[in-house]
C-alpha cells in the first residue's frame, strides 16, 4: 500500500447522498465520476449539483470561476467499466437494500482493478457481510456521510473484520481532505455510533409518552431544554423521516435484539405513510412540505422527567465503550456533530446524577425486562 494516493473517485448512485458526496469531493479538488444505471438519473443529479454550487456563488462562498472548475471535475457516466477505469476509491451510495448492494459489488469486483478501494456509504447494514461477497475484503470499509453531505460535518468510518490499517488511515485522511470530521467506529456493530444512540431513543420516547401519560410536546421540550438537544426527539424523527427510522429499526433489530425495544407506533406510522415532514404528517402535522419548527417551551419541559431518555442513550453509549467499538471522547464528538447535542452526554449525566440514572434503569429492568439493565461502565461511574 506504500505510496497509495487517492486522486480519482467514483461515486456509485446519484441520489441525495451520491450527488452530495460527489460535490464535496469535487470541491476538495478530486476528479469525480458519478455513476448511475440510467442517464436521466445522472441528468437530475448534475442539475442538483449545479443548483447547489450556484447557491454558493450567490452567497459569495465561491467565485463563478471556482464553480465552473468544480462542476467540470464531475463526470457523469452510465457504463460501469468506464466509470471505475481510473478510479482510486469507489464510494457506493446505492439504496439500503442488502441484495442490491451485493449485486452491485459483484459487478464492481469484476470491473475494478485490484488496487481500488471500495467504501460503502451505508448507515446500518453490516460492513463485514458486504465485504465477504468480494475478493478484496481487506480493501473494503464503511464510510457513512450524513444527510445532506454538503452541510453535515460528521462522517463515520467503519472498518470490517478484515479491513487493513492502511485502508483505515487512507479513508480517515480522505474524509479530512473533503473538509469533514471522521469518527471511527472500531467494530462493525448494529447502527454504528449515531444510529445506535438515536434510533432506540425514538422508540424510548414513545414508551415514555405511554408510561408517563404525557404529551409529545412535553417530552420534546424536556429533551431540548433539559438535555441539550437541538430539537425534540419526535421533531427530529419527523425531520429524519419515519421510513428511514423504520428501516434502521428493522436492520438493527435483526442483527441484535438487545439494541432496540421496538414500539408499535413506529411500525404504525410507517404503514400509514405518515413519514414526518416530507409527507405532511408524522408524530406532528405540518401545513406544507417546508421545514417547520414545533412550538416547544421551558414551561412544557417541566412536565416531563427525561431520566428514562438519558438512561437509554447513556446505556447505548456505554455499550459502545464496553464493547470496544468507541470511546467516550469519540462518542461525544459524534453526538455533537451528528445529533447536534449542545452539551456532552456524560456531563449531563453527572448533573442529573449517575446513581439516579442507574437506579432508574434498574427499576425499569425489574418492570419491563433485561433490555434496561445498566451497562457495567455506568455502574463503575456511580
Amino acid at each position: 500500500m506504500d505510496g497509495m494516493e487517492i486522486k480519482n473517485i467514483t461515486v456509485l448512485g446519484s441520489g441525495i447522498m451520491g450527488h452530495g458526496i460527489a460535490q464535496v469531493s469535487a470541491m476538495a479538488g478530486y476528479n469525480v465520476v458519478l455513476r448511475d444505471i440510467e442517464q436521466k438519473f445522472l441528468d437530475k443529479a448534475m442539475e442538483k449539483i449545479s443548483w447547489s454550487l450556484n447557491k454558493l456563488v450567490s452567497k459569495e462562498k465561491i467565485s463563478e470561476e471556482q464553480r465552473n472548475e468544480i462542476f467540470s471535475r464531475i463526470k457523469p457516466i452510465v457504463d460501469l467499466n468506464e466509470a471505475v477505469h481510473d478510479s482510486d476509491l469507489v464510494v457506493e451510495a446505492v439504496p439500503e437494500i442488502m441484495d442490491l448492494k451485493k449485486k452491485v459489488y459483484a459487478e464492481l469486483d469484476k470491473a475494478a482493478d485490484d488496487r481500488i478501494i471500495f467504501a460503502s456509504n451505508t448507515s446500518t447494514l453490516p460492513i463485514t457481510e458486504i465485504a465477504n461477497t468480494i475478493s478484496r475484503p481487506d480493501k473494503f470499509i464503511g464510510i457513512h456521510f450524513f444527510n445532506p453531505p454538503q452541510l453535515m460535518k460528521l462522517v463515520e468510518v467503519i472498518p470490517g473484520q478484515e479491513t487493513s490499517n492502511d485502508i483505515i488511515e487512507l479513508t480517515v485522511n480522505f474524509v479530512k481532505s473533503v473538509n469533514k470530521i471522521p469518527v471511527i467506529c472500531r467494530k462493525d456493530v448494529p447502527g454504528f455510533i449515531i444510529n445506535r444512540l438515536f434510533i432506540p431513543l425514538v422508540h424510548e420516547a414513545c414508551y415514555v409518552m405511554e408510561r408517563q401519560k404525557i404529551q409529545q410536546t412535553e417530552i420534546d421540550s424536556a429533551v431540548k431544554f433539559r438535555l441539550g438537544f437541538p430539537m425534540g426527539i419526535f421533531e427530529l424523527a419527523d425531520f429524519t423521516g419515519l421510513d428511514v427510522i423504520h428501516k434502521a429499526t428493522v436492520e438493527m433489530h435483526v442483527r441484535d435484539k438487545k439494541v432496540i425495544l421496538p414500539h408499535p407506533t413506529i411500525e404504525q406510522l410507517f404503514n400509514e405513510k405518515r413519514l414526518g415532514q416530507k409527507s405532511g404528517e408524522g408524530f406532528y402535522k405540518y401545513s406544507d412540505d417546508k421545514y417547520e419548527r414545533i412550538p416547544l417551551s421551558e414551561e412544557l419541559a417541566q412536565k416531563c422527567n427525561p431520566i428514562q431518555i438519558i438512561g437509554n442513550i447513556l446505556n447505548n453509549a456505554a455499550w459502545l465503550v464496553t464493547n470496544n467499538a468507541s470511546d467516550i471522547d469519540e462518542i461525544e464528538k459524534a453526538a455533537n456533530l451528528g445529533l447536534g447535542l449542545k452539551k456532552p452526554l456524560f456531563e449531563t449525566a453527572k448533573e442529573i446524577g449517575m446513581q439516579k440514572i442507574v437506579d432508574e434503569l434498574n427499576q425499569l429492568s425489574k418492570k419491563y425486562g433485561t433490555f434496561y439493565e445498566p451497562d457495567s461502565l455506568l455502574l463503575s461511574m456511580c
